[in-house]
């Protein structure tokens, strides 16, 4: 894992989300991905129908953030391995997008967009 994840994605977000293509995918998505991650925690108690949905949710997530982001100018940092990749995607959803959503940047970024 990175050190300072939360500072570094922080500081790198903003121009890895310049276009509206990409915001809109996030703002779909990301809701997407925390709701599947719950799906997938809570599958032992509540089926495991979740056990797939939850995951199904999750690599769609991963795969429409992906091609969201082939289309800005700046590419994303490449990945250091596994644990690089699952814990900068996990954060991303969790903290920074919707730290980039209540602290007003989103809308700025829509403003702004290409």
């Amino acid at each position: 894992m990175r050190p300072n994840l939360l500072r570094w994605q922080w500081d790198l977000y903003r121009e890895g989300h310049t276009r509206r293509t990409t915001l809109v995918t996030h703002i779909l998505t990301a809701p997407l991905f925390v709701s599947g991650t719950l799906m997938l925690a809570a599958a032992p108690l509540l089926g495991l129908y979740l056990a797939v949905a939850g995951p199904a949710f999750m690599v769609a997530t991963l795969l429409a953030q992906g091609w969201a982001h082939k289309q800005e100018v700046a590419r994303p940092v490449p990945f250091d391995g596994p644990m690089d990749f699952v814990s900068r995607f996990f954060v991303e959803q969790w903290v920074t997008f919707p730290r980039f959503v209540f602290s007003g940047r989103l809308a700025e970024a829509w403003r702004k967009a290409r």
